[in-house]
């Protein structure tokens, strides 16, 4: 058995890509070679920021042989169809095809041996079909070729069994062998190169373990997770020495991860005359423009270090490259104490009137527009939130928006929000309004915080429904690949919101006061397909919750029901009653009926949907269904009228023993047709009247 080895340096992938390549890597190497017939007994993907490596052990040192066969025409068949089969498989005359006995008679078959081939000359035409099949988020093309890397690749290891493969990478061609000064050839050899800086020389390698620890001892850490832990390890060994802690980032430390190949983790300092910005803007700084950590002080509060990860060892201890960053930080925190400044010379109410050249849609207006559609739905929607004021609720509409305007988030994006939070305090704005301007984008996903103050609320579902209803009635909707808009997003949010909340909110009134504030706009109505779109945003939601998707259709499947908390009410009694044996006894006979009911109408063409005649009952256990069926049709339509759904399954439940009584003793399909029509109209009602909790037929298992 023998080891493949493969690495693909390159110049620094972006880290963002980097965990999802080496498993796409690994994905489809091994589906390849599975389909070659290529066995194997272990493989694993590794990546740096400069490499991609895959390593496969056990892996045959040849294909194996195979025998092909394909089924002819029958003995005795028509010449020209035999002719056609022997030509078709390359067989000479009927001798050259076997006969075999088939339990339907005598038939030709053409059975070809193929000999497998040596692994090393078939490894060149799935690694380039690998290379051409990486779904790269965004690549750039080879040169004048059709052909794509993430970045420039500079060169290829191939070993298998510790020799170079025999052929190249030829971008633009299929892969090839024989001598090529070609700039889109690239070999397959034993060579690679250390860490950048400090270990630049050409490494010759034999094996994956070779591989590996040379590229240690050039300064190149290959696991990724040995990388986390060195990173965490010497992050939390310098800041317990200074008596701090790192503020935990996980997120943060996998794209850092992702950015060197030898950590070496730092300590530096920020001037005390940038502390007294606000929290968000020093860690956005440090975070996202600089992927620092922070650091915090005993108490919580943000201390005035930071932590680096840099790429090398140097001579002085790192000193040179903290002062080099110490610059740069302060660079940006000084333009951002500029910002501060300025912002803070004006009212965030008078920005807002500045959202007017700002475009939210070339078919759906500015964002001033979008500011006063948001007002007055949010005023709308403060009626079904308790403890909304109204007066607040459209304030922080009208200036949720206002600090886009602003120098600073202009400068730092991520800080949309937050910078009006702290400008409408300064303009003495109430603290529930400057929450509300902060909260009014979250949730952002499934990890955000959902806000649950009521002025929050109230203007975060206003955004996100005018959003929604807007680009619904513009026909910019999702679809299976692509959501540009982020409406899946969007729709999530509001269900968090309203859920997480407990909120009685009406969506169709809601909707279609969404779709008045936008005048004149023409499109298709919205109402019924956001509806539809809610529907499977929230089985995508209640999935991660283990509540069933099918229970969520079979509800959603009445129709009429836009009240999200009565609907999980009702999924949530649901799912109880189906737990019970009376429940999934019942959805047993419930289904007897139907495909009963269903079979009969397609044979009879005409439907059993009327009501049966109690006169025309000839056994009791008829009667008794008939009379359980109305008793529990009323009994449950009052509880679902007081939104006693539990009570209302329970009352369903006391048709198990009716029906069960039903289906011993009658035969429905009698001779007499009147009173098979009436057996059949009974059976139909049992669907009729579990229907009023549920649409049982969408209910699987």
């Amino acid at each position: 058995m023998a080891e493949l080895l493969l690495e693909f340096l390159s110049e620094e992938i972006p880290a963002r890509f980097q965990a999802r390549a080496a498993a796409d890597l690994r994905r489809l190497m091994t589906e390849k070679l599975g389909q070659a017939g290529l066995a194997f007994t272990r493989a694993e993907s590794h990546v740096t920021p400069r490499r991609l490596v895959l390593v496969v052990d056990g892996l045959p040192e040849k294909q194996p042989d195979v025998s092909e066969e394909r089924k002819g025409p029958k003995l005795g068949a028509p010449d020209k169809a035999i002719q056609g089969f022997l030509k078709a498989n390359g067989l000479g005359s009927v001798e050259d095809a076997e006969v075999r006995e088939t339990p339907k008679g005598s038939f030709y078959f053409a059975v070809r041996h193929v000999q497998g081939r040596a692994t090393a000359q078939v490894l060149p035409d799935l690694i380039f079909e690998v290379v051409r099949a990486l779904p790269w988020p965004k690549s750039m093309r080879w040169g004048t070729t059709k052909d794509r890397w993430v970045r420039p690749l500079w060169s290829v290891v191939g070993l298998f069994d510790g020799a170079s493969l025999p052929a190249a990478l030829i971008f633009g061609e299929e892969p090839g062998s024989g001598p090529d000064a070609d700039p889109n050839t690239i070999w397959f050899g034993k060579t690679t190169t250390g860490h950048r800086f400090m270990a630049p020389e050409l490494i010759q390698v034999t094996s994956f373990a070779d591989y590996r620890d040379k590229l240690r001892a050039a300064k190149v850490i290959l696991d990724r997770e040995e990388r986390r832990r060195i990173i965490a390890e010497q992050a939390a060994e310098l800041a317990q020495a200074e008596g701090l802690t790192v503020k935990d980032d996980p997120d943060l430390l996998e794209e850092v991860i992702g950015l060197v190949e030898w950590p070496v983790v730092l300590m530096g300092s920020i001037d005390e005359a940038f502390m007294s910005l606000p929290l968000e803007v020093l860690t956005t700084t440090m975070r996202s423009h600089q992927k620092y950590f922070s650091l915090l002080n005993p108490d919580g509060t943000l201390a005035n270090r930071f932590l680096l990860a840099a790429n090398m060892e140097t001579p002085d201890g790192g000193r040179t490259i903290v002062a080099g960053n110490e610059r740069v930080l302060s660079a940006r925190l000084a333009d951002a104490q500029f910002f501060w400044n300025q912002d803070r010379k004006r009212s965030l109410a008078s920005r807002a009137p500045e959202l007017a050249r700002i475009v939210f849609h070339a078919k759906l207006g500015s964002l001033d527009q979008k500011v006063d559609r948001v007002q007055a739905l949010a005023a709308e929607i403060a009626t079904h939130v308790p403890g909304a004021d109204r007066d607040r609720v459209r304030s922080a509409a009208r200036l949720a928006k206002a600090d886009l305007t602003s120098g600073m988030v202009g400068e730092f994006p991520e800080l949309q929000g937050v910078m009006g939070r702290y400008y409408a305090l300064q303009d003495g704005e109430s603290p529930e309004v400057a929450e509300a301007i902060a909260e009014h984008y979250a949730p952002l996903g499934p990890g955000d915080r959902c806000p649950s103050a009521p002025v929050s609320v109230c203007a975060a579902l206003a955004d996100k429904i005018d959003t929604l209803v807007g680009f619904f009635a513009i026909d910019e909707r999702p679809t299976g690949s692509k959501d540009p808009f982020a409406l899946r997003r969007a729709a999530l949010g509001v269900i968090r919101l309203i859920v997480e909340n407990g909120l009685r909110l009406p969506l169709t009134a809601i909707f279609q006061t969404a779709r008045g504030l936008y005048g004149e706009l023409r499109g298709p109505a919205v109402t019924e397909p956001l509806l539809d779109f809610f529907a499977d945003r929230l089985k995508v939601a209640l999935k991660d919750k283990g509540v069933r998707h099918d229970l969520v259709a079979s509800v959603f499947a009445l129709g009429g029901e836009d009240d999200l908390v009565r609907l999980l009410e009702r999924v949530k009694a649901l799912e109880s009653f189906l737990a019970t044996d009376d429940g999934a006894n019942l959805l047993v006979a419930y289904r007897r009926a139907a495909n009963i009911v269903r079979i009969e109408q397609k044979k009879d063409k005409k439907s059993y949907d009327g009501a049966p005649v109690p006169d025309r009952f000839r056994q009791d256990e008829e009667t008794a269904l008939h009379d359980s069926l109305a008793e529990s049709a009323k009994a449950s339509s009052l509880l679902l009228e007081d939104e006693d759904f539990s009570g209302a399954m329970s009352e369903l439940a006391r048709l198990r023993a009716p029906v069960d009584a039903f289906f011993d003793e009658v035969m429905v399909n009698a001779e007499d047709s009147e009173l098979r029509e009436n057996r059949l109209r009974l059976l139909a009602r049992i669907g009729a009247t579990l229907g009023q909790v549920a649409d049982f037929s969408r209910i699987e298992g």
